[in-house]
């Protein structure tokens, strides 16, 4: 059983930064991949990053370029750095962890993770 814990959201102005975090509580960290999706009210889960057990990183294609996530396996947290925000990263943002999996690499569908944080709202002015 792994729980999460994710915070760091808030109000910001378009262009600005802020940083998640997720904590984990497991014995096991780097057996886990983690990730960030997010979610606007009457709009589907929409995958943000992942990072593997081997911390590879994968990002949507909408934020390429402006978000780092990265991982912590002394600490057992995730980060996601959200750089140059836009008004359309407005959302709740939620972590989540899978375990590793034989055959699998990475995924970007929420489905495969089994975990999940209870969600950290950002929030972009324009």
């Amino acid at each position: 059983q792994v729980q999460l814990v994710d915070s760091g959201g808030g109000l910001v102005q378009a262009g600005g930064s802020l940083r998640l975090s997720c904590a984990a509580s497991t014995g096991t960290f780097t057996d886990i991949a983690m990730a960030w999706f997010r979610r606007v009210p009457g709009k589907e889960r929409e995958f943000v990053a992942t990072i593997t057990e081997d911390s590879k990183a994968y990002y949507a294609d909408s934020v390429k370029g402006r978000f780092t996530i990265s991982r912590d396996n002394v600490g057992s947290i995730a980060y996601l750095q959200m750089d140059n925000l836009k008004p359309d990263d407005t959302a709740m943002y939620y972590c989540a962890a899978r375990y590793r999996r034989a055959g699998l690499v990475t995924t970007t569908n929420p489905y495969e993770y089994s975990y999940w944080g209870q969600g950290t709202q950002v929030t972009v002015s324009s």
